[in-house]
């Protein structure tokens, strides 16, 4: 990864918003109804190259293909990894993962009716094998294109974590916890590994490393700590042969839009997130459920040579974010871990979660005008 000794870099989360009809191509592919391959082909290409144009215009140092392909983590995954089976959900029947099982329980009224209560679910019924090496190929030779031409300080591709993956696909197959985190983290490995050697930054997305302690409300932090703790070291065994330097982490509190009361505070993990293998955090930290969580990094050491990317601009509302207010929580990070040591983020993906594409172009301008003050600050100039 890149780090700056003059200024704050600025970068994101990854998922950006679709044009209109390659969402619905997206969704018809998903569903299993026909589509045309070659024009979906040629509508991510052109979405990529329009997303990395609009990314480097508004002022993003680090920048993506804002997963045009893939509609969400599951389905993407679920097309990448051989050894599945899709079955319908039975009527009220849910997936295996409920990021909110604990606020839920506070407040059902609130949840009632929703969460995975129909459509189909993925179960793994053999050895998991890759079967992504066409689809990442194509994802790789898009952003290759979508660069040519323009100036970004550095480019990334997100891939998802076994820990996410394991939580919406059912396990038949292996025997133990471990086993299956491990078949899971070698298949991984492959799509992990292309994204490095093509030179662009990996980064692994794993919400719920966070949420896990919602899906599983009987447990207790030190269970959770442990639990935590194995698939770290899955997702650790799958970048065994990665620089940590080519890798960002990106964890959060699951991104839905709720009452987060019961998330389990960052202090109680972070420890835990500093034990994977990479160079760059990104946490999520600007909603107003992590927002005074920069003072964790008070009694935290951030690792010689690591760099922490907080979320200071969020998908929690579509309030745009003013900029001295990112200002102000870059400097915040820079006096307690070191301004070299700061790069600019958001909370998730900001294109699926908030209210038009506009609203999340407007943040990027919020993030990017906040660092230049944040810099100008930090620098004294």
């Amino acid at each position: 990864m890149k780090r700056s000794a003059e200024r704050i870099l600025t970068t994101h989360a990854g998922s950006l918003a679709r044009p209109d009809d390659l969402r619905d191509m997206l969704t018809a592919k998903d569903d299993g109804r026909p589509y045309d391959a070659a024009a979906f082909a040629a509508l991510v290409r052109a979405a990529v190259g329009e997303v990395v144009r609009r990314q480097v215009a508004v002022g993003l140092d680090v920048v993506n293909d804002g997963e045009q392909s893939k509609r969400n983590f599951t389905t993407y995954a679920r097309e990448r990894l051989g050894g599945i089976e899709e079955r319908p959900l039975a009527p009220g029947e849910r997936v295996l993962a409920m990021i909110y099982g604990r606020d839920a329980a506070e407040f059902p009224e609130y949840f009632a009716g929703r969460g995975n209560l129909a459509g189909r679910e993925a179960v793994c019924t053999g050895p998991l094998t890759y079967i992504g090496h066409d689809a990442v190929r194509a994802d790789l030779a898009n952003l290759e294109a979508a660069l040519r031409g323009v100036e970004a300080a550095d480019a990334f591709l997100p891939a998802v974590a076994p820990g996410t993956i394991e939580h919406w696909l059912r396990n038949e197959h292996y025997g133990s916890d471990e086993a299956y985190l491990a078949a899971i983290a070698d298949a991984m490995k492959a799509e992990y590994d292309a994204i490095v050697a093509a030179g662009f930054l990996l980064q692994v997305d794993d919400p719920d490393l966070a949420d896990a302690w919602q899906i599983h409300p009987q447990m207790s932090v030190s269970e959770y700590r442990a639990f935590a703790a194995l698939r770290i070291e899955a997702l650790n065994h799958a970048l065994r042969d990665i620089p940590p330097e080519r890798v960002r982490f990106h964890v959060c509190w699951g991104s839905y839009h709720g009452p987060h009361k019961h998330d389990l505070p960052l202090r109680e993990f972070v420890d835990l997130v500093l034990t994977v293998r990479a160079q760059g955090y990104s946490i999520e930290a600007s909603n107003p459920r992590h927002d005074h969580e920069w003072r964790v990094w008070e009694d935290v050491t951030l690792p010689a040579g690591k760099i922490l990317i907080p979320g200071v601009v969020g998908h929690a509302s579509d309030f745009v974010e003013h900029p001295e207010l990112v200002a102000e929580r870059l400097v915040k990070y820079a006096r307690l871990v070191g301004r070299e040591n700061v790069i600019a983020g958001t909370d998730c993906g900001l294109g699926p979660r908030v209210g038009h594409p506009k609203i999340a172009w407007a943040k990027f301008e919020a993030l990017v005008e906040g660092a230049r003050l944040a810099t100008r600050r930090l620098w004294k100039r």
